[in-house]
């Protein structure tokens, strides 16, 4: 059976900006989101010297429907917070933007390089350009696990735009997310550890739960996070090394669309830039009742590196999808481009 999407690449909406020291190495893996007027901005990941990123604000520029440019508002994020930066090192990065209409506001999920190295971080907006952090995620003790998912570093991470039933029955939102389990990185000698009942030490999409009752009552509470259920793992000749989620879980006919990327090739220290890899993207359908059950997935990439601005750059050999939105109807994919640059695809059903 044929996966019923395809990507098909575009071109280039986004390059570092001669003379910016704060894009001096990179712009890409951006969020996303419409304002109050319904004007399109992309939140990129801006990467200064160093490898210290922040977060931008980047009016999209339409033309005859398509996605052609960006127009530079600033930045709206960066590493000024002890969560968000370590003693040689920081980064607020790669950040997941999700509108939840149930709250009225912007969801950011985004990576904190503070201390301890990587967590999972979020923020929340009306109007995409004040952030009010509201901290890292707190991941609930399941007792089924045997294990505190709050040890690990995560990366990944973006919210389904609408409630879902959790397994315990109650309305709740949901969030994807990437656990990684080599403890090690943070506590030399540790190891790996996995889960109860989890074989595979490779890095997978897990997903988890928030009752929306407690999020209405304390937006707070968007951070508490519980229930977690493996969603799915490597599993394709694309996927060898690890996978990972990419923009907002999107709900078609089929279930729940979301796209993730797939890595080969040789992975270092989560503290450093991966050089040996190859990034490439596919898709999934998730139930849309049960999103943590998945129906459909692409055995080969949808896309793959092979222009020029996604062979070559700071991490060669990438395209990583973070962001869809809608454009008089027609989907477009936002994607970094070998860690420098943003690409832009168009996303269509497959004929």
């Amino acid at each position: 059976m044929t996966f019923p999407y395809k990507l098909t690449r575009v071109g280039v909406v986004m390059t570092p900006e001669p003379g910016n020291d704060l894009e001096a190495e990179g712009v890409l893996n951006p969020g996303s989101g419409r304002d109050q007027d319904g004007t399109l901005y992309l939140l990129p990941r801006i990467v200064a010297a160093g490898n210290v990123s922040r977060v931008g604000l980047a009016r999209v520029v339409i033309v005859d429907g398509e996605p052609t440019g960006v127009v530079r508002e600033g930045v709206v994020l960066e590493p000024d917070r002890g969560f968000e930066y370590g003693a040689d090192h920081a980064g607020v990065e790669d950040p997941r933007v999700t509108f939840i209409p149930r709250l009225g506001t912007h969801v950011m999920t985004y990576v904190a390089y503070g201390p301890l190295g990587p967590r999972t971080a979020i923020a929340v907006s009306t109007d995409l350009r004040e952030w009010r952090r509201l901290g890292p995620a707190h991941f609930l003790y399941e007792e089924s696990l045997d294990i505190d998912l709050g040890l690990f570093h995560n990366k990944d991470t973006v919210f389904f735009p609408e409630p879902v039933t959790a397994p315990d029955g109650v309305e709740s939102f949901a969030v994807l997310h990437r656990p990684m389990w080599d403890i090690g990185e943070t506590a030399p000698g540790e190891g790996v550890r996995v889960p109860a009942g989890v074989d595979d030490p490779r890095q997978s999409i897990w997903i988890s739960y928030i009752p929306v009752e407690l999020v209405l009552a304390d937006i707070r509470n968007i951070t508490l996070w519980g229930q977690h259920r493996f969603v799915a793992g490597p599993e394709f000749a694309f996927e060898e090394l690890k996978i990972g989620g990419g923009p907002p879980p999107l709900r078609v006919p089929e279930g729940w669309l979301i796209l993730h990327h797939g890595v080969t090739g040789v992975i270092d220290s989560a503290f450093e830039q991966q050089k040996n890899v190859n990034y490439r993207a596919g898709g999934m359908i998730l139930d849309a009742v049960d999103p943590s059950r998945v129906l459909d997935r692409t055995p080969q990439a949808l896309l793959e590196a092979e222009t020029e601005e996604e062979l070559n750059g700071i991490v060669p050999n990438v395209v990583f999808p973070t962001a869809i939105e809608e454009i008089d109807g027609q989907l477009w994919v936002f994607y970094g481009m070998a860690d420098t640059k943003i690409g832009v695809a168009r996303l269509d059903r497959a004929l």
